[in-house]
């Protein structure tokens, strides 16, 4: 016997065209529930080519095909479909298809050509690559993109993508457990054991909102910290004041460049630089020529210890290198990075790092603030252990923001009391858009 279709008011829109069907929130709101009817209707009254896909699909386990399975029986057509192992067939041709993004190359997605709708479920761990190949692959006439997520990270692309600047032709909801009718009593006993046992955790799994950084992230308190009293903002550069360079240095691998002002007791980052595969020659022609930068009062450059050793093929360090291009060079005092991280989060408090400036577009050189909200340790998956901090594309970044604070109380400055005092950025955390240079 056919059920009742319980699709919360908010969703609703799922049945009218648009190029792009976004749903993002918390538990319970019943996205993914709605989702899989709203296919499962649609492609019982026309023929359609529907592929159900994530990031990461490793077997049919990882999709949604036991939800559509389920979902079929609940609304009363196992009669129509035929659930296959690894699809589903509709008696008039629509079919379900399911596959992951992050093993597709631009040859391989042409496959999903032919398709009508596309959903992306748990699209938040969909990066910006999988997006720029998928997103042009559905192109047939009249075709569209559902996304649902739970959001993370509100510098993940796709939340990037669909909310802070949606695209045109999107119908964008917000849609959360007290959005959705049907609500049940075991969820909300789940939800107020959240909200009493783990605070912390709520305001994203329960109301959608995003995280301040990953879930296990070192740094993930003093960031909150960080966002609560806004000194994640803009912060003009004090043209007065020198402006130092704190080097995590890399060739192969990342190079980070953390440019920072001292002013008293407080640390002022406005700016910072990554790339990879450029010599140091390269980044200090940038510093010294760029219009960016060509007005910058230059001041210290602080190396981590290695950078005092000399290479085999040209016999000098990188400290000689950067002394030859006219640098200041001071090394880093050598800690442990336990102990550095430490150091760190002491600082945290003494921090205004400016938003714009530190940012990057590029996901594979990302800037400060994702590498301090994604610097993680890595977790044993048999004991469930935490172990060392991860070395990945986002640990170069917090490294200089560890020698940064290794370096806080011996950068020079140049500003007073007096300027301090009287300079709105630190001064009961004024809003930075009172001050003007």
């Amino acid at each position: 016997m056919a059920q009742r279709v319980e699709i919360p008011r908010k969703l609703q829109f799922l049945f009218e065209p648009a190029r792009y069907k976004v749903a993002h929130g918390g538990r319970g709101s019943g996205k993914s529930w709605s989702f899989a009817q709203a296919l499962l209707i649609l492609g019982a009254k026309n023929k359609l080519r529907i592929l159900c896909t994530r990031e990461v699909q490793k077997s049919i386990k990882d999709s949604v095909h036991k939800l559509l399975s389920d979902q079929i029986k609940r609304l009363g057509l196992s009669s129509f479909y035929q659930v296959l192992q690894t699809e589903i067939r509709g008696r008039n041709g629509t079919e379900f298809l399911f596959s992951g993004l992050s093993d597709q190359t631009a040859d391989s997605i042409k496959s999903f050509e032919g398709v009508d709708i596309a959903w992306v479920e748990e699209a938040q761990t969909v990066t910006k690559r999988s997006w720029d190949i998928f997103r042009p692959t559905i192109r047939k006439a009249g075709s569209e993109i559902w996304v649902s997520y739970n959001p993370e990270l509100e510098t993940d692309a796709t939340h990037e993508m669909f909310v802070t600047n949606p695209p045109e032709g999107a119908v964008v909801v917000e849609v959360n457990w007290q959005d959705n009718p049907w609500f049940g009593e075991e969820l909300e006993k789940e939800r107020q054991d959240c909200l009493k046992n783990r605070p912390k955790d709520y305001d994203n799994v329960w109301e959608g909102k995003t995280k301040p950084a990953v879930a296990g992230a070192i740094y993930y308190d003093e960031i909150v910290e960080m966002e609560k009293e806004g000194r994640i903002r803009s912060v003009p550069r004090n043209p007065n004041i020198p402006v130092h360079r704190i080097w995590d240095l890399g060739f192969n691998d990342l190079m980070a460049v953390i440019l920072v002002q001292r002013i008293v007791s407080e640390l002022a980052i406005v700016g910072y630089v990554t790339g990879s595969r450029r010599t140091l020659s390269d980044y200090i022609a940038e510093f010294k020529n760029d219009e960016k930068y060509g007005r910058w009062v230059w001041g210290t450059d602080y190396l981590p210890h290695d950078g005092f050793a000399k290479r085999h093929q040209t016999g000098k360090s990188d400290a000689m290198v950067l002394e030859g291009l006219g640098c200041t060079v001071v090394e880093t005092p050598s800690f442990s990075v336990e102990q550095g991280i430490r150091t760190a989060r002491a600082i945290f408090p003494r921090v205004f790092i400016d938003k714009n400036s530190t940012s990057s577009e590029d996901p594979d050189f990302p800037g400060l603030v994702d590498c301090l909200k994604r610097y993680r340790r890595h977790i044993n998956q048999q004991t469930k252990t935490a172990g060392a901090p991860l070395h990945d594309k986002h640990s170069n970044g917090a490294d200089a923001f560890r020698y940064l604070a290794l370096n806080a109380d011996t950068l020079p400055a140049t500003a007073t009391n007096t300027q301090i005092f009287n300079d709105p950025r630190f001064m009961g955390r004024a809003p930075i858009s009172r001050v003007g240079y």
